[in-house]
């Protein structure tokens, strides 16, 4: 199931490169970005062919159940030189005597009782195929979260670097106003000079900005795999899930946690290797045969007895029987360290539960502070928007101060970048429960 869901996204993928290289800088879409790093990401694809080795393994345990059978054939050619000595002092010598020997066999061996350990191997490698599914699917999930932290993180610089922008604009009136005013006699020249001050770090912090969005899609074109060059834009609102649920993520994590089912895994496959082991205590059965043929072919023999001719050829079978009785102790340490393995995995499956549960209260409490100050800074902007608006025009028509002007925008530039923070930080705290959830990757 997972791999036919990573097999659509991974179509989505190639079709959303397809776009980027084909149309040059465009929008990239989360769904895109996410197709494309699926597609190319260097640690998925790790992940999968550690996947696909275990899955390997597991499709070849019918082996141990079959025979094994071989072969073996040799071919001898003699070219001897014979002295015999007899004892009633008989000499018998013969040189150049040639014979050629030629033999054949095959042997079959079957395993027919083992202590049921092959059954146990069997098991164990289908877990561990298992679990090579998991960490795939923990990999994916945890590329996912990356892609999505960066991608949003490149559109909440995007939303600081068009309020810079804005500001510039307020900013560059401003100094306008103050310079009609000094030449009308009306202002001061330290308004002026003070405007431009602020104007020009405001382009030091745009200049700033744009460097870090560059930097930012570096890390999302190498997460992505994609050429370092390539360039895109992003949306311009970063969404947010504001109805997510305590108990559906703490039910869910139990069920979907990547890092619970892969300690859930380890215990089961710990608990095979104990039968493994056990195994061992008992006789070992096999049904042994073997054909065998073979030729000797002599041109001469100094022996008269001996036949210049010979030729075997037989079929046989039997069982045999292995039956451990003293390997030094060996077989029970390793049983007792099967068993020690199943505590560890055991005792770490329950801590990895434990900080899960943590982990999902903690984020679940940010998330929540993160969507109040959310909504907080939604309606603070507005008044800050309208205040800054207000102190302009008293300024413009000589009501208000430079300096009250100048806290308004402040105040402005402020509530910018709460807002801006503030609603990263919920989608952060959100893609964490999802991800700690497993629900990023279904």
């Amino acid at each position: 199931m997972f791999r036919s869901v990573l097999l659509h996204i991974l179509i989505l993928g190639c079709s959303s490169l397809l776009g980027l290289y084909t149309y040059g800088q465009q929008l990239l879409t989360i769904e895109q970005a996410i197709g494309t790093a699926l597609q190319n990401n260097y640690e998925i694809q790790l992940a999968q062919n550690d996947s696909t080795s275990a899955a390997l393994d597991a499709s070849f345990t019918y082996a141990a159940f079959l025979p094994r059978l071989n072969a073996g054939a040799g071919a001898t050619w003699n070219n001897n030189n014979q002295k015999q000595n007899f004892a009633d002092g008989t000499k018998r010598e013969q040189n150049g005597v040639r014979s050629n020997n030629i033999n054949s066999s095959l042997n079959l061996n079957w395993t027919l009782f083992d202590g049921l350990k092959m059954f146990a191997t069997r098991d164990k490698l289908e877990e561990i195929a298992r679990l090579g599914e998991l960490g795939l699917k923990r990999q994916v999930i945890n590329t996912v979260a990356a892609v999505i932290i960066t991608y949003y993180d490149i559109v909440r610089q995007k939303q600081q670097l068009i309020a810079f922008e804005e500001q510039m604009s307020v900013m560059d009136q401003q100094v306008q106003l103050s310079q009609r005013k000094l030449e009308i006699g009306v202002g001061a020249k330290p308004d002026v000079l003070q405007g431009t001050i602020d104007l020009n770090a405001l382009r030091t912090n745009q200049l700033r900005q744009i460097a870090l969005i560059d930097q930012l899609k570096d890390a999302l074109n190498q997460l992505m795999n994609v050429d370092p060059g390539t360039t895109y834009e992003v949306s311009d609102s970063i969404p947010v899930n504001t109805n997510i649920l305590l108990g559906d993520v703490v039910s869910g994590a139990e069920l979907s946690n990547a890092e619970l089912l892969i300690a859930r895994k380890n215990v089961d496959i710990a608990r095979l290797t104990l039968e493994e082991r056990k195994a061992e205590r008992f006789p070992i059965v096999s049904f042994n045969s073997a054909y065998n043929f073979s030729k000797t072919d002599n041109q001469t023999t100094v022996n008269p007895f001996a036949p210049l001719f010979n030729q075997n050829a037989g079929f046989n079978y039997g069982f045999t029987a292995s039956i451990p009785i003293l390997n030094n102790l060996n077989t029970r340490r390793l049983i007792k360290q099967a068993a020690l393995e199943i505590d560890y995995n055991e005792i770490f499956y329950q801590n990895q539960r434990s900080q899960v549960s943590l982990a999902v209260i903690q984020s679940f409490k940010d998330y929540e502070f993160q969507k109040k100050a959310l909504a907080i800074e939604e309606s603070n902007i507005e008044l800050a928007r309208e205040n800054a608006f207000i102190i302009m025009e008293r300024y413009r028509l000589g009501v208000s101060t430079f300096l009250e002007l100048r806290e308004a925008q402040r105040s402005l530039e402020e509530a910018y970048n709460r807002l801006i923070a503030t609603r990263y930080n919920t989608k952060l705290a959100e893609t964490e429960l999802l991800r700690l959830k497993g629900d990023l990757v279904r």
